[in-house]
């Protein structure tokens, strides 16, 4: 798939009644489902991948996080507001997705980091 036709909105984005899940189903049918610890986690924002490779840094203490408010940014993404007050990320469609066919490979590594850095969920 190219990436114009992986950035395509979703059809649908629904957050959960306890605002701790958010689904997305796009024009093919694939539907993300992507925790909120899960996307604060993996926000694209310069506090969470730093200023340049190797410079990211493990988030901790996220575990009861929620999603307090998604804003739409053009046809090409959204802005996610968190409870902790972070809000600085623009989520790409593309990215979204991504995260969510990586999501096995990515939350296992997230939680080597955590035990070798010896950190917690919270």
């Amino acid at each position: 798939m190219s990436e114009e036709e992986n950035n395509q909105p979703p059809t649908d984005i629904r957050i959960s009644k306890d605002r701790a899940l958010m689904t997305l189903t796009y024009p093919d049918e694939y539907k993300a489902e992507l925790t909120a610890e899960y996307l604060r986690i993996f926000s694209p924002s310069a506090e969470v991948t730093g200023h340049g490779p190797g410079q990211e840094v493990t988030q901790d203490g996220k575990r009861h996080v929620l999603i307090t408010d998604v804003t739409p940014t053009g046809r090409y993404a959204i802005r996610i507001q968190f409870s902790d007050g972070h809000e600085t990320g623009l989520y790409r469609w593309a990215y979204l997705r991504q995260l969510s066919e990586e999501k096995d490979e990515r939350w296992a590594a997230y939680l080597e980091e955590l035990t070798n850095k010896n950190l917690s969920r919270g």
